[in-house]
Parts: structure tokens; sequence; C-alpha cells
């Protein structure tokens, strides 16, 4: 039986390595979204960094990369693609690789690296992430964690909603769940009816919205569009099926 765990922020990516758990990292506003998207649309690979500054570096390095993120929700100067899963079209991502790094998301990921398997999730992909985590978890014997990113090392309500849709999807097996991991499932089934409008109610969905962004939560809310399902490697994110 499979013991699911819930990390709520950044920095408790640390617990999950330390347990040598499979690792789902979650950051529906936008991360995670956004790379399921870019991959979905043809990137060849993502690259997460923790800084803007160590993005610019590294594109220096490689100028044949793209530099991509965000601070306080808007694109850095010099950067090509902001945050935004909408801007990564197939015409413009295709081929490419990616240097990514947003406020919260990235620095998860980076802290997830120790572990053997990091999957990249969010709504956009919870069929898809949840059935690769569980059988990846099964096939190491070991325990799996749902890593959220949270908001500036704080708890965040999408991600933990979005949590609880992996719960219910991981109750259709037999599975040990910790008590925050199926409260966010009891979270998640009480507002399924109203998904959309629960998540708006949090602050950084509000804080999207406020600067033209509404568009962005409405996208990232949308229940396994992509089958898709991103695994970190080393120092690069690319589809699963493409390194297993």
């Amino acid at each position: 039986m499979i013991k699911i765990n819930l990390e709520f922020t950044a920095k408790d990516a640390e617990k999950a390595v330390k347990r040598k758990d499979v690792i789902i990292v979650i950051d529906v506003l936008r991360c995670t979204s956004t790379i399921i998207t870019a991959l979905a649309n043809g990137a060849k690979g993502i690259i997460p960094v923790k800084t803007v500054e160590e993005a610019r570096k590294i594109h220096q390095q490689y100028p044949y990369t793209v530099l991509a993120g965000e601070r306080k929700g808007i694109k850095p100067r010099g950067f090509y693609f902001g945050n935004s899963p909408l801007e990564f079209h197939p015409t413009e991502v295709d081929g490419k690789n990616i240097i990514l790094t947003t406020t919260n998301g990235t620095k998860t990921l980076c802290n997830s690296k120790g572990a053997k398997f990091v999957f990249i999730g969010a709504f956009l992909n919870i069929n898809a992430v949840t059935d690769t985590a569980l059988k990846s978890a099964k096939r190491e014997n070991c325990g799996l964690s749902l890593v959220l990113s949270g908001k500036q090392g704080k708890f965040s309500l999408e991600d933990y909603l979005c949590a609880g849709a992996m719960l219910e999807r991981f109750t259709l097996h037999k599975i040990d769940a910790s008590d925050a991991a199926f409260a966010s499932l009891l979270t998640f089934q009480q507002v399924y009816d109203s998904l959309i409008n629960s998540i708006f109610q949090g602050h950084h969905a509000q804080y999207l919205k406020s600067i033209g962004l509404e568009e962005d939560v409405r996208f990232c809310c949308k229940q396994n569009k992509y089958k898709l399902v991103p695994y970190l490697k080393g120092e690069i994110i690319t589809p699963f099926k493409k390194v297993r």
C-alpha cells in the first residue's frame, strides 16, 4: 500500500527528498501549468532555475535557449516569455529549450532535484500524472509526496485543491493517505461544483486578475486537458515517455 504525503511549500520539498518519495510538484498558478502546456505544444525541454540572475547567466552560455519567467506575475526585462501558459503557442516553442524562473514553482522544482522521480502536475494533467507517479512509487516500493509550491513560503489554496483532485484519483487504488492529504480531498469534494469560483477567492488568483491575467486562471483550472507528464531528470524537464 502506497503512502501518500502532502507538503505545503517549496522548502518542504526537502522532506520528501529525504524520505526518498516519488514527488509530484504542484504550482497551479502558474508554473506547473505553464510547463505542461509548453511541452504539450512542442517545447524540447524546460530548465528550471531559482533566480533571474541565474537564468540570464545560463542563457549567455547557451544563447539558443529561450528565457521565460516572472516576478510578481510580470515578465522580467529582456525575457521572451512570461509565465502565462497562453503565451506558449506551438509556433513559438516547438523544438526549443526554455529556461524558466518563477517566484515559487521553480524553487520547489530545484529543491526536489534529489529525488529519483520528480513529476510536474496541475489540474491540466491530473489523471496522467497521478497514474504515472503511482506506478513509479509501486515499482520503487516507496512513498509518494504531493509538494505544493505555495506562495512565498505560505499556504496556497489552488495548489491544495489540486492536491485534493489528485487524491480523488489516487483513492481508486489502495493507498494510505496522510491526514493532510485526505483533508485536501475532502476540501476538493466540497467545492467541486464551484471550483473556479473557489480558486478566484484565493489571494494569488485575485492578484493575477488585478493585473489582467484572469484568463490564465481560468485556463489553469481546466482538468485533464493534457495526457502529457513532465519529468525532471538532472537539470531539465522533458515529457516522461521520452526518458523512460
